[in-house]
């Protein structure tokens, strides 16, 4: 076993990493590709249970199925590399997705509609509308010019005496649409004065 592999199999999942011990559907692996190109890009490690024991895979299948996952289920397509490893007489596949240069990526759900995914530690979410905007604004290097207007100032403000907000309260609390709350916040996290949180829950920013 080489000493990447160790390090991945040490390491355990996260934001780069995750581990599958089959590919059963192209849809699903499809999400954990996306979410990994709308990143920094990451690693799929195929033949490896969740504990980080070696399962092995059939190579040839679930090259197949890696492969169609980016060519056909993802928008635009991915472009893998994949490195075959024998670990105590069982193969491996180590898939690198690399980050994207097109972002915002969608994957085909099972709706037949192309959705986004975003990493967040060790699960692959789907992505608001928000955070699309920013992947979009981001890889448009367009740059961001920012007016500070008094919904800004009452945000920043806000932000400056508490740790966090959502999308619902910063609406709320200036009394603007959802729409014109979402363009103010694209525009500070696109020039990085504040950063969002996804997670599971609720989505939220904070002052960076």
């Amino acid at each position: 076993m080489n000493n990447r592999i160790k390090r991945y199999l040490i390491d355990g999942e996260g934001d780069t990493l995750d581990y599958k011990q089959e590919i059963s559907s192209a849809n699903k692996i499809a999400k954990t590709m996306v979410s990994f190109a709308n990143h920094r890009g990451g690693t799929l490690l195929v033949g490896v249970r969740d504990n980080r024991t070696i399962a092995g895979i059939r190579t040839e299948d679930e090259r197949y199925m890696l492969e169609l996952a980016a060519a056909f289920y993802c928008k635009p397509e991915i472009k893998l590399k994949t490195i075959e490893h024998e670990i105590g007489g069982k193969v491996i596949l180590e898939c690198v997705v690399p980050a994207g240069e097109s972002k915002p990526y969608y994957a085909k759900g099972e709706d037949d509609k192309w959705w986004v995914y975003v990493r967040s530690k060790d699960k692959s979410l789907l992505a608001s509308k928000v955070t699309v905007d920013v992947l979009r604004r981001n890889a448009s290097n367009s740059g961001t010019f920012i007016k500070y207007g008094k919904n800004e100032e009452m945000l920043l403000k806000y932000l400056e005496e508490n740790e966090r907000i959502t999308l619902q309260e910063f609406r709320k609390k200036v009394n603007i649409s959802k729409w014109r709350a979402s363009k103010i916040l694209v525009n500070l996290i696109s020039a990085g004065v504040i950063r969002i949180h996804t997670h599971e829950k609720t989505e939220f920013y904070t002052l960076v």
